[in-house]
C-alpha cells in the first residue's frame, strides 16, 4: 500500500525554485532513500512533507488523504514525524522533558510509557542520561535524542533529514542499525541522506536528486552497483 505520494510537486523560495516537478511515492513499511549534493533540494523536499514549506504546485498524499493543505501540527496527528536537519533539540530541557515534547500532539498521554520504554530499548545511553540537559549531550547522543523524541509521536511515517551529518563514524554506524531496527519494528522510513552508502545500502528504493528533480530511481541495490552513482556519490572511479 502506498502510504506518502508526491505528484508534482514544486517548492520556491522567492523566485528561486528549490523543487520542481518532483513525483515520488513511500510504500507501508520501507525504507526509502533520497540521495544528492548540497543544494539539490533535499531537506526542501522534506519540509514540504512535514508541512513547513508550502507547495508552489502538486500535491501531497498521505495514507489516501490530500494533506497538501495541511496544517504542519495536524500531518504530525496524522502520522508524520520529522528528525530535523541539525537535530534541533530543546538544549536546557532534560532527555526526559525532550522525549515528553514528541508526545504533546497525542490524545492518549496516559499511555506513554511503553513508547518511552521503546526509546530506551533502541538507545540506552538516553536511559542512562534521561536527566541530563539536551545540550550537554554529544552530537551523537543528540541525533539519538531527536530520533527518540520523533518515536514518541508515534508515527506510521519518520522523515530523517541527514542523521549522519556531523557525526564520528562508530555513531554513523550506529544510528543507521537503529534506522534498520525502527523499520523492522513497523514504522516507515524517508531518509534523507549524503552518505550515500550508507543510506543505499539500508533502503530497500531510493531516488537521486540533482537540482530539484529527480534523476534516477531503483531498489538500493541497483542504485549501488550503477556506475554514474558510484563515480559521483562513492568515490568510486
Amino acid at each position: 500500500m502506498t502510504l506518502l505520494e508526491l505528484d508534482g510537486v514544486s517548492v520556491h523560495y522567492g523566485r528561486i525554485q528549490a523543487v520542481s516537478e518532483l513525483t515520488l511515492r513511500v510504500d507501508e513499511g520501507e525504507v526509502v532513500a533520497l540521495i544528492g549534493a548540497n543544494g539539490a533540494g533535499k531537506s526542501t523536499t522534506m519540509r514540504a512533507i512535514s508541512g513547513i514549506r508550502p507547495l508552489s504546485a502538486g500535491r501531497i498524499t498521505f495514507a489516501g488523504e490530500d494533506i497538501t493543505k495541511l496544517r504542519a501540527d495536524l500531518r504530525v496527528v496524522r502520522g508524520i514525524s520529522q528528525v530535523p536537519e541539525g537535530r534541533g533539540v530543546f538544549p536546557g530541557m532534560t532527555v526526559a522533558e525532550n522525549l515528553d515534547m514528541g508526545a504533546y500532539a497525542r490524545k492518549d498521554r496516559k499511555n506513554l510509557q511503553p513508547d518511552l520504554d521503546r526509546v530506551f530499548d533502541l538507545f540506552p545511553r538516553l536511559a542512562e542520561r534521561r536527566n541530563q540537559a539536551g545540550g550537554t549531550l554529544s552530537g551523537g547522543e543528540q541525533q539519538m535524542l531527536a530520533m527518540g523524541r520523533a518515536l514518541m509521536a508515534k508515527p506510521r511515517l519518520l522523515l530523517l533529514d541527514e542523521p549522519s551529518m556531523g557525526l564520528a563514524p562508530q555513531f554513523i554506524q550506529q544510528i543507521f542499525r537503529i534506522v534498520t531496527e525502527i523499520n523492522k519494528q513497523g514504522t516507515t522510513v524517508l531518509l534523507v541522506e549524503q552518505n550515500a552508502q550508507q543510506a543505499l545500502s539500508r533502503a530497500h528504493r531510493a531516488y537521486v536528486l540533482e537540482t530539484g528533480r529527480i534523476t534516477k530511481t531503483g531498489t538500493g541495490t541497483e542504485l549501488l552497483a550503477d556506475s554514474a552513482i558510484k563515480e559521483a556519490y562513492l568515490g568510486v572511479a
